[in-house]
């Protein structure tokens, strides 16, 4: 899976990674370098059109990213839920700032130094809400190493059309393991995508530039590359609030219409991110369950198991967050909901009241987080039971 991630990267045209080592993402960074020495070195000079840098720690590393990102170049960085820690501060200023950035989270059992020989799914509020105040970040949750090729590729296409910090929300499970998946396909004929990038041709044309202006009401304001034009479309980028045209201000007005209009932006990316797979159950039903990532083969395994004894249960595996209206639908389709997950306080549970505004009392938790993988076995069980105890109390 991180071997996978990393030629997902190659691919989706990451041309700057910085990473400090961490169980269980340094061989992402270390696919990566591989990869990159076969596929990312110009034939005619020999040089290599790619920078690699191993940081002297998780905060530099992310600033190196940040920095690449505000220049144009598609950059990433791999690590692990106490590297994520470390970097909210600067993942806060991509977010405000509005830079691309794309963070692959290979997650482990915390808090702290936690298990780092061992997978959860732990990290997904952490990573949400990344940072002080008011953020909210995309998230994606590629459930085998087939989905960590696509959606790495994808993140870099989000991160740049988004201007935003972008999480590919892997874990030890699928990232070290072996485990067999779809192959890797590539269209050559796949175009970038840069987002809404203001050429020289633009300014010059008189076209009118606010950085952080909405146009068009998707919340995504025009760019510009450092050296785009001599005298035109450059701007103070900083971490402080401001109004449209980037110059600062601390009026409530500037600062209510950036946050509103990132929360627009974040509306759009709901448009964007990779939907939810939906398996029906062969007669209808008032059951589901919502899963994602590394649950997906014993959830599959589960769902049989429990036609098999009668329980059958419509079944969505969540790719993305923030999360499509679809989702919402699902969950309103049914009485109850059971949300599996490996975490010990349902992270995804409360993101899901959080966001959506359902009654927590729709939905089930379904908690594994001994740190091995959830097995097939531990969702038939847990879910019997509740179905089990519903029917004795009525």
């Amino acid at each position: 899976g991180n071997s996978a991630a990393a030629l997902g990267c190659v691919y989706g045209g990451a041309t700057v990674a910085a990473w400090y080592p961490i169980t269980p993402s340094s061989s992402v960074a270390e696919a990566f370098q591989k990869y990159c020495s076969k596929l990312r070195v110009d034939a005619a000079t020999g040089q290599n059109r790619f920078a690699i840098v191993q940081a002297e720690d998780e905060i530099a590393s992310i600033g190196m990213v940040v920095g690449a990102g505000w220049n144009g170049a598609r950059a990433f960085t791999a690590t692990s839920g106490p590297g994520v820690s470390l970097m909210t501060e600067f993942i806060g200023l991509a977010y405000f700032a509005e830079i691309p950035v794309t963070i692959i989270n290979v997650q482990r059992g915390g808090p702290s130094t936690g298990m780092p020989t061992r997978t959860q799914q732990a990290d997904i509020l952490s990573c949400a809400y990344a940072s002080h105040g008011d953020t909210k970040h995309v998230l994606l949750f590629p459930e085998d190493p087939h989905e960590c090729f696509e959606h790495s590729a994808v993140a870099l296409d989000l991160a740049d059309r988004l201007q935003t910090p972008v999480f590919v929300m892997t874990d030890l499970d699928i990232g070290m393991n072996q485990r067999l998946c779809e192959p890797f396909e590539w269209d050559d004929a796949r175009a970038y995508v840069p987002g809404k990038v203001m050429t020289a041709e633009a300014l010059e044309a008189g076209r009118d530039f606010g950085r952080y202006k909405d146009v068009d009401g998707d919340g995504i304001p025009w760019r510009t590359l450092p050296g785009t034009h001599p005298t035109k479309g450059s701007y103070f980028t900083r971490g402080t609030t401001r109004n449209p045209y980037a110059q600062y201000s601390e009026r409530g007005p500037d600062y209510i219409y950036n946050v509103e209009r990132l929360l627009k932006k974040f509306a759009t990316a709901a448009t964007l991110v990779p939907q939810p797979v939906v398996r029906a159950a062969r007669q209808t039903t008032p059951l589901g369950v919502i899963y994602f990532g590394s649950t997906s083969p014993a959830m599959v395994e589960a769902l049989d198991a429990l036609a098999g004894d009668g329980v059958h249960i419509d079944a969505m595996r969540l790719r993305a967050f923030p999360f499509p209206a679809s989702v919402r639908a699902f969950i309103d389709a049914h009485e109850r909901v059971f949300v599996v997950e490996q975490n010990r306080d349902g992270q995804m549970h409360s993101l899901l009241v959080n966001e959506l505004d359902v009654s927590p009392a729709q939905l089930v938790r379904v908690r594994h987080f001994d740190g091995t993988p959830i097995t097939a076995r531990f969702i038939t069980q847990a879910i019997m039971s509740h179905v089990q105890a519903k029917e004795t109390a009525q």
